[in-house]
């Protein structure tokens, strides 16, 4: 047995969070799993959050994680399968030519003439406001 009641140790990195995996037994011999998030945050100390799930608890836990990650699946492809049809009915609307792209703006072939009146023109949109003078 290792340090603290540890039988066997596994360890996820992930971006900025890593996961522990622990199996460990207690002092009266129970054996549990334990599991610690551990996430950083700016070079300051991780925050540490762990759950415990005994032994006899375990086909519980289980029977839970499968059916929420058979959800997340189901519902992943679900998403993609609608994201899939809207854009199949996207390019059926602009290949029938019943609605056209929108075009905002078009630029001239003519170079626009340059007019020297103080104001830096940058292609964005502003406001230039004049103080009235009495």
């Amino acid at each position: 047995m290792g340090a603290r009641g540890e039988l066997f140790t596994t360890q996820i990195y992930l971006d900025n969070r890593s996961y522990f995996f622990n199996v460990k037994e207690n002092r009266t011999g129970d054996v549990f799993l334990q599991i610690v998030e551990s996430k950083n945050r700016d070079g300051v100390e991780a925050d540490r959050h762990q759950i415990a799930i005994f032994a006899e608890d375990m086909q519980k836990f289980l029977q839970g994680m499968d059916k929420s990650l058979e959800f997340i699946e189901k519902d992943r492809k679900a998403r993609q399968k609608a994201a899939k049809e809207k854009r199949a009915a996207k390019d059926a609307a602009y290949a029938k030519g019943t609605t056209a792209k929108k075009v905002y703006r078009v630029k001239s072939d003519k170079p626009a003439a340059k007019v020297d009146d103080g104001i830096k023109r940058t292609g964005r949109v502003h406001v230039v406001s004049k103080k009235v003078t009495d």
